[in-house]
C-alpha cells in the first residue's frame, strides 16, 4: 500500500472527500486539530481524512508530521479505537519535531459521526456556516478536551467583473489559491478565457441595465477590473446592495476619486462609498497583469484571513488542562 497525501486547505474540500467515502462505503479515519500552542502551519479545527487505502486528503503541518499522522490513522482504523496525539513541545515523540517550536494536538477518530459530517458538507456547499462537535475526552480521560465545537465558514467566493488581461489573470490566480470564482464581462473572448477558472459558467453582460442582482454574502468578495470604467457604476451599485464582505475596484487614485463622485451623483451613500476598496491592491502602481492580480487578491485574502473557522466553545476542563501542560 502506497501512502499518499493530497493537500487541501478548506474544510469543504476535505468533507467532499469524506462524503465520497461515505457514499461508496470506503472505510476512513477523520483527523482534527484540537489544540495549538505557539506557531503552526494550520488552524484549530483543520481537518484531514485518511482512507484504508492509505490516501490522505488534508494536512496538519507543512510536511513535518503528516506522514506519521497518516500511519497513526491507519493503526487507529485497524484497532478500531480513537486517540489524541500531541506533537512538538511536550510530545512523547521526541524524534518528530515541529520546526516552528510550537505544539499540536490532533484527534484521530475511526468512527466519526457520518451524518454530522455529511450535513456539514451540504451546509458549506450552499454557503451556510457548518458546525461540528468533537469529543476527544470521551475515550482518553479527563486531562484532555471534554469537547470542542468548531463553526466552519464557507469558502471565499470571488466575483469578478471586467475585461482584458487583468481580468483574465485575476480569475486564474484566484482559482489557483482556492477561491470560488464567478465572472462577468461584456467581452466573449475574455469569458471564454476564464471559463476554466470559474465555478459556474461566466456571464456575458450586454447592457448596463441588465446588471441588477448579484448573489453575494458576507464571505464573498467583488472586484471590478475595467480600464473603461463606464461599466463600473451599475456593478458597484449591485454589489453594494448585498452583504459582500469585500468590494474593490481597479484604477488610480484619481480614477477612484472620480468613481466615488459619480456614485455620489447617483445616490450612493457615503457609508457605501467607504465600503469600496480602491485602488485595489496592496502594492501600488504596478504595470504587469499577473502582479496586479496577486496584489489585488492579497488584499482580498487579508480581508477574509480570520473568518474561515471560529472556535465557538471549548469546555473549561479543556482550557484548564491545556494551561497546565
Amino acid at each position: 500500500m502506497d501512502n499518499h497525501i493530497t493537500y487541501q486547505d478548506h474544510a469543504v474540500d476535505v468533507l467532499a472527500q469524506v462524503a465520497a467515502y461515505i457514499r461508496t462505503g470506503q472505510r476512513f479515519v477523520l483527523i482534527t486539530s484540537v489544540d495549538i500552542k505557539g506557531g503552526s502551519a494550520r488552524d484549530v479545527g483543520s481537518l484531514a481524512v485518511v482512507a484504508d487505502t492509505g490516501e490522505m486528503t488534508g494536512y496538519m503541518s507543512n510536511g513535518c508530521i503528516d506522514q506519521d499522522i497518516l500511519l497513526q490513522a491507519l493503526d487507529c482504523l485497524a484497532v478500531g479505537t480513537a486517540r489524541l496525539l500531541r506533537y512538538g513541545d511536550g510530545s512523547p515523540f521526541h524524534d518528530l519535531t515541529l520546526p516552528c517550536g510550537g505544539a499540536l494536538s490532533v484527534w484521530i477518530d475511526p468512527a466519526p459521526d457520518k451524518a454530522a459530517l455529511v450535513a456539514a458538507y451540504e451546509a458549506l456547499l450552499v454557503r451556510t456556516p457548518a458546525t461540528l462537535i468533537f469529543y476527544p475526552a470521551s475515550q482518553t480521560g479527563p486531562a484532555v478536551p471534554a469537547a470542542i465545537t468548531i463553526v466552519y465558514q464557507p469558502k471565499v467566493a470571488l466575483t469578478l467583473a471586467g475585461r482584458g488581461a487583468i481580468f483574465r489573470a485575476t480569475a486564474k490566480v484566484a482559482n489557483a489559491i482556492g477561491f470560488d470564482v464567478t465572472g462577468f464581462s461584456p467581452d466573449m473572448d475574455d469569458l471564454m478565457a476564464v471559463t476554466a477558472y470559474c465555478k459556474v459558467p461566466p456571464t456575458h453582460v450586454t447592457s448596463r441595465n441588465s446588471i441588477t442582482n448579484l448573489n453575494l454574502d458576507q464571505t464573498s468578495g467583488f472586484i471590478t477590473l475595467f480600464h473603461d470604467h463606464d461599466w463600473e457604476p451599475a456593478f458597484l451599485v449591485a454589489a453594494l446592495a448585498t452583504t459582500a464582505g469585500f468590494v474593490g475596484a481597479l484604477g488610480s487614485q484619481r480614477t477612484h476619486a472620480a468613481r466615488l463622485a459619480q456614485l455620489a451623483d447617483i445616490g450612493v451613500s457615503d457609508r457605501n462609498q467607504q465600503r469600496i476598496r480602491g485602488p485595489i491592491g496592496l502594492v501600488p502602481s504596478l504595470r504587469n497583469a499577473d502582479l496586479i492580480a496577486v496584489s489585488a487578491l492579497a488584499e482580498v485574502a487579508q480581508a477574509f484571513a480570520y473568518d474561515q473557522q471560529v472556535v465557538v466553545e471549548a469546555h473549561q476542563a479543556y482550557q484548564t488542562a491545556q494551561m497546565s501542560v
